[in-house]
């Protein structure tokens, strides 16, 4: 539950946003970046896959984007229909990152502490993130229905315009939705995974069992962990609008402290059962912290010499 008194719900500026996370990725080190791609060009990632040119497994035919390269349209299967297709392999499949942003009501709210809600600051990492996986020569989807993987710079405004239009008042969306995803792709998701542990871990193991590797980053609010208030608080749960009247907050700010903290450990006790990476940002610390850490726990993926 969150303190009725602090909530707040700000509109979403997808230029904005898509500029912010541009400059967000240009802000990190040129050299990191050049690094990955050489290594990702020369290895040409994990999972067993193989080299272009030597014989790529056909994964999926795909409408043509915006972006792609004339040469990858297959002109036999356009002509079947009054569109135009490229033909993936299996490598590229495998190339592909997932990216999904909780978008529940929970994540509207901010305290204080902090100047932008936590959805705010999780679609700003996904879209700084996909700004530079798109550099990277990556391809990039977001987890929503009827959504393909894109390539190509112009991929950042479709996918800031596919986050601006996902659903915000449905508590089920605080969880990543049951799609089918390319096997041996990579996922990352941003929320604040506030749900019932049980539940986190039945939709996490599905994701396991695709399989693919996932990156788990819980997005918390600086009061969500640390309880400031004081005094008698009215707290309002945004999910479902149930309240509680707390008169004294000072009196359950320990329970309450060790309860966020078993909750936090139970999510990186999951992840790690599941082989997945589980990482905690709060929205009072730079998001260039976050994203370069998360970045660079992707390299092993994009890297490796398999």
């Amino acid at each position: 539950m969150t303190p009725s008194r602090l909530g707040g719900e700000r509109t979403i500026d997808t230029p904005r946003e898509a500029r912010r996370a541009e400059a967000l990725g240009a802000s990190l080190p040129a050299l990191l970046i050049a690094a990955r791609r050489v290594a990702m060009t020369v290895a040409q990632g994990v999972h067993g896959r193989r080299r272009v040119g030597q014989g790529d497994s056909f994964w999926q035919f795909r409408p043509f984007l915006p972006g792609d390269q004339v040469l990858r349209i297959d002109w036999r299967q356009s002509g079947k229909s009054d569109r135009v297709f490229v033909r993936e392999t299996e490598w590229e499949a495998a190339q592909t990152v997932c990216l999904w942003a909780d978008s529940s009501p929970s994540m509207r709210w901010r305290s204080e502490l902090a100047a932008v809600t936590k959805a705010e600051r999780a679609r700003l990492l996904l879209l700084a993130l996909a700004s530079l996986l798109l550099r990277g020569g990556e391809r990039i989807r977001l987890m929503v229905p009827g959504v393909v993987s894109q390539s190509g710079r112009e991929a950042l405004e479709t996918l800031a315009s596919g986050l601006a239009g996902a659903p915000s008042d449905d508590p089920a969306s605080s969880l990543p939705p049951r799609l089918p995803l390319p096997p041996h792709a990579t996922a990352v998701l941003f929320g604040d995974f506030l749900s019932p542990l049980a539940t986190v871990q039945a939709v996490l193991a599905e994701l396991a069992a695709v399989p693919v590797s996932v990156h788990v980053l819980q997005v918390i609010d600086p009061a969500e962990r640390a309880l400031p208030f004081q005094g008698r608080v009215r707290f309002t749960d945004l999910e479902d609008a149930g309240q509680a009247l707390v008169p004294r907050v000072e009196g359950v700010r320990g329970a309450y402290a060790e309860r966020f903290t078993r909750h936090q450990e139970g999510l990186a006790h999951i992840c790690r059962g599941l082989g997945f990476s589980f990482a905690t940002h709060v929205t009072d610390r730079p998001p260039e912290t976050a994203l370069l850490a998360l970045y660079v726990a992707l390299a092993p993926q994009r890297e490796s010499l398999h």
